[in-house]
């Protein structure tokens, strides 16, 4: 056993690994999780992992037993009835929930239950909405319906302190900080609040972006003395009903209603043990689901309605008035098999197991530090507040050793290249993202106004992260999990004395070195169609605006006006194209097609229609072509698409600025259907030493198979050939024959470049080669590999109408 494990079992070993279980962790592993070797999965907030045995125990279940819809009276009928009244009341005993006191309503999830107790609720213009900072969206989702029934809203923070000193060792005193009241009738706020008006305060069991558990004492504090928490509100006086999002929490500590009597809970089954996903349950308090007022009625829901008059009674039973149609009963047959994993190993031994692992986690990403003494992590969650303690999950961000943050984006993408599967953003938990990543009302909406949405890429804004990154463990995680995940947190962003943290491989090319070197043109390719394959010539016309002739000046989209790229479609690889300009002819090719497929440069094979489409940013005018056009694409690609080309692109694109001196600067080009730049160039010498490193990547063990890696994998315009790997990252302009062109900096590059087809014609991903690159090619979050140029027209080629480029060519660099 490494030193590591025995000093981590060390501190952790009566927790970790459940020791008195009916399996350890490595036998649960090996026998029950055989598809997650090779694999770390850290999204555990996010859903579990279902068992391989309890699924092969449902496909026995549903291959043996023959279940019929409940709402019949058949004999499979009634076996339905008892599975879903046995899975009601396994969910009622895992909360300790006395079915006297409770019933258990089934939903599509907890964002379903939790819809339902807002738009049942009985809201009054003088009733309250509360809940916590740190809600997830569909908790706050429900003021929509408080203020629009003219409730007020509003969120708090709760503190706690400890003090010591006290006959019991310690006591708590609570600070709450009360927000602005929200509503939406200004009127209503004249009316004074009375004691007879329903409110409901809010909170979850633990939260999803910090994984700091909030005590259920809060629960009795609201419902017995709730001016201890909403101190001077006039809204102390209320009825108070309290709504716990256990979602999250469930997994690892359901809440006990024995001793806390919340009056709704939510739960979802995928969070606690993988499978089934949309099916989760509202646990309500039968008094207070009594008060929910339900407006629609649908099948099962009603004793008898009459057709053409209005009539109808509602049945008594809770279940069945809020289970709106036939209930998910399959589903609900399922969850059986799920709780028997969980009871078997206890929730309390998952607990401590899972807490074992996040806290080893957090220990070593605190320790974590830059050659220079600064920090590296900075772990989210606030020890003064009113918490019992951490669940299973650890968010953070990253700094550079300048201080600088890293983007959650880019620690996204490089865990993914080493096999690991986490969460980033901020986690539909707004509340809680704000609050810990200190971002004003301000803040958030010029992030908005910039672009921001949930889900996006913009995770720096104004120098400050927009999200965070998150790491949560499930009952199958494991201490090697962990350490994976530690050492690549190490090996990635940890600047150490050697390492040059703006990319040491960035500037190998040295004007001396430049002086002395040859360069020529090895190969030029064309790509007609944006995607799709190109071509190599021997010498091919630049055009006068954008680049080599004809260069991606056709696209695919789909019927929703969808650019097609191969990241989303890669079997736009197989498509070949040729250019005859002789004939003024683009050939297409596809194994999916048996008709070679010729698009005339006429207006033959268009329909003379014209539209415009956007990309970038920027809107192309294009033309359409015939539908026996259309079709031909559609079947090489394996879905509906339209080809459209540019008429012009007589607009302005300006690159952004990448903050390096020597990697470029701002300029402006012209483009057809190019992302970035006219060109883009790839060094020979560059690729030769990039398969040899991920080659001795492989040979040691690492993730991607081994593969002669050729320039085309990176799909360049212009190959040169000689002189140093690298060289070209110090070009600030170039001479290809009598052309001038000038370096845009380098090319950030994409999972795209690991997609390979074979002779086969299947296609093949790895994490190579942007994994080997990512180790010594990354600068501020983007990983270079190749240069972006733009041509330079001159006088003298206006004169004589030289516009070609030539395979054989000199290639001079740095040329003054």
């Amino acid at each position: 056993m490494e030193a590591s494990k025995e000093a981590f079992l060390r501190e952790f070993g009566e927790h970790y690994g459940y020791p008195n279980g009916p399996k350890t962790i490595d036998e649960i592993r090996a026998t029950e999780f055989k598809r997650l070797d090779g694999l770390v999965y850290l999204d555990h907030a996010g859903a579990t992992m279902y068992s391989e045995l309890q699924m092969e125990a449902i496909f026995k279940d549903f291959t043996t037993n023959v279940y019929g819809n409940p709402h019949s009276q058949t004999d499979t009928s009634s076996s339905t009835s008892d599975i879903v009244r046995e899975a009601r009341q396994q969910v009622l005993d895992y909360c300790k929930a006395s079915p006297k006191d409770y019933s258990c309503i089934f939903t599509s999830g907890a964002t379903a239950a939790l819809k339902l107790v807002g738009e049942a609720f009985p809201w009054s213009r003088q009733s309250c909405f509360t809940y916590t900072m740190e809600n997830h969206n569909s908790v706050l989702g429900i003021r929509e319906y408080a203020l629009d029934q003219g409730a007020a809203a509003f969120a708090i923070d709760v503190e706690e302190t400890v003090r010591h000193g006290v006959s019991n060792g310690t006591a708590a005193s609570m600070k709450v900080l009360q927000h602005q009241v929200q509503r939406r009738n200004e009127a209503s706020s004249l009316e004074e609040p009375t004691g007879e008006a329903y409110n409901l305060f809010a909170f979850p069991s633990e939260c999803n972006f910090s994984g700091l558990r909030f005590s259920l004492d809060l629960v009795r504090i609201i419902k017995e003395d709730p001016a201890r928490i909403l101190e001077g509100s006039p809204f102390c006086n209320g009825r108070w009903m309290v709504l716990i999002d256990a979602a999250k929490g469930s997994a690892t500590e359901p809440p006990d209603l024995s001793l806390y009597p919340a009056d709704f809970v939510v739960m979802s089954f995928y969070k606690l043990f993988g499978y089934p996903t949309g099916l989760g349950v509202l646990i309500a308090r039968n008094d207070a689901s009594r008060l929910l007022k339900k407006t629609y009625f649908s099948g099962g829901t009603v004793a008898t309605s009459i057709a053409d008059i209005d009539f109808v009674r509602r049945r008594k039973s809770v279940e069945e008035l809020f289970e709106d149609g036939t209930i998910s009963f399959l589903s609900i047959a399922s969850v059986h098999h799920g709780f028997k994993i969980l009871n078997s190993l206890t929730v309390s031994a998952i607990s401590r197991h899972t807490a074992s692992l996040s806290w080893y986690v957090r220990k070593k990403l605190l320790g974590l530090r830059h050659e220079n003494g600064a920090s590296v992590c900075t772990l989210y969650g606030d020890s003064k507040a009113l918490f019992h303690y951490f669940g299973p999950t650890v968010s953070f961000n990253l700094k550079r050793s300048d201080g600088s943050w890293c983007g959650y984006r880019e620690v996204e993408k490089l865990a993914s290249l080493s096999g690991i599967q986490l969460r980033t953003g901020c986690f539909c938990n707004p509340g809680a993202c704000a609050k810990y990543l200190g971002l004003s009302h301000l803040d958030l909406r010029s992030n908005f106004e910039a672009g921001h949405v949930c889900w996006d890429d913009h995770d720096i804004i104004h120098g400050k992260p927009t999200g965070a990154v998150r790491v949560s463990f499930g009952y199958m995680s494991t201490f090697e999990d962990a350490k994976k995940f530690i050492d690549f947190m190490t090996s990635s962003f940890v600047a150490l004395p050697n390492w040059i943290e703006s990319g040491h491989q960035l500037m190998q090319g040295s004007e001396s070195r430049l002086a002395a070197a040859s360069f020529y043109l090895k190969s030029i390719t064309v790509y007609p169609i944006k995607s799709c394959a190109g071509f190599n010539v021997e010498s091919w016309p630049l055009s006068s605006t954008a680049g080599l002739l004809h260069d991606r000046e056709w696209v695919l989209t789909s019927l929703s006006g969808e650019i097609l790229t191969q990241k989303k479609v890669p079997e736009m690889c197989f498509i070949s194209t040729f250019i005859d300009l002789d004939k003024g002819i683009l050939f297409v090719e596809s194994p999916r097609c048996q008709v070679r497929l010729p698009i005339n440069f006429s207006t033959d094979s268009c329909n003379g229609g014209s539209e415009q489409i956007k990309l970038n940013d920027q809107r192309y005018e294009v033309q359409s072509y015939k539908n026996e056009v259309n079709i031909w694409f559609s079947n090489a690609v394996g879905r509906p698409c339209t080809l459209f080309r540019c008429f012009s692109s007589n607009h302005n694109f300006c690159l952004n600025n990448i903050k390096s001196a020597s990697m470029g600067r701002e300029v402006q080009s012209m483009l057809n259907f190019s992302n970035e730049a006219q060109f883009l160039l790839i060094s020979e010498e560059s690729v030769s030493d990039l398969s040899h490193r991920v080659s001795t990547n492989v040979q040691k063990g690492a993730c991607g198979a081994a593969s002669q890696i050729s320039p085309m994998r990176f799909r360049p315009n212009i190959v040169v050939s000689g002189g140093e790997p690298y060289a070209e990252d110090g070009w600030k302009n170039l001479k290809i024959g009598n052309k001038y062109f000038t370096s845009l900096g380098g090319c950030n590059r994409c999972q795209m470049i690991n997609i390979v087809h074979d002779e086969a014609g299947l296609l093949q991903k790895s994490n190579e080669p942007l994994a080997t690159l990512a180790s010594y090619r990354r600068m501020k979050g983007k990983i270079f590999f190749g240069i972006l140029l733009k041509y330079e027209r001159s006088e003298p080629e206006r004169r004589d109408g030289d516009l070609w480029l030539q395979v054989g060519q000199d290639v001079h660099p740095n040329i003054s």
